[in-house]
């Protein structure tokens, strides 16, 4: 099976864990002409009303802008691939099995199934084992 492996810059934002916040940070994103593919926002444990959103990817100066203004920086200590095949059953059993069976860790994953094809964003520890885990993943 041919599995389309890519690595993504995410960008990360703090915002207050209220309504319309995200809403706020998103469309400046958004009148700049970003096309988000990924979208995390979670609250932060040890810290009471703030969240913290991760976006991407951002294209071209315009979008970077537009990131700057809202407050989103690149999060360069997250390493992330964005994986997409044809969706069969066990498909995520075997894309963590292949990550894991190398030794590398998965910190998060996120995976979607839409029509007949999945995309599964995994963020990983390094850009090294981003590296390899492309590598591994271009494989099965």
């Amino acid at each position: 099976m041919k599995l389309d492996v890519a690595r993504v810059d995410v960008y990360s934002a703090n915002l207050q864990d209220k309504p319309g916040a995200l809403a706020k940070k998103l469309a400046v994103l958004s009148d700049a002409g970003a096309d988000l593919e990924f979208l995390l926002a979670h609250p932060r444990e040890k810290r009471r009303g703030k969240s913290v959103a991760y976006v991407g990817p951002l294209k071209g100066a315009a979008q970077n802008k537009a990131a700057r203004k809202a407050r989103f920086t690149k999060a360069n200590r997250l390493s992330v691939l964005r994986v997409e095949g044809p969706d069969k059953p066990g498909i995520g059993a075997r894309v963590t099995k292949a990550v894991g069976d190398a030794g590398i860790n998965v910190r998060e994953i996120s995976t979607v199934t839409t029509g007949k094809k999945f995309v599964v964003h995994i963020v990983l520890d390094s850009a090294a084992d981003a590296t390899q885990a492309a590598r591994i993943l271009r494989r099965l």
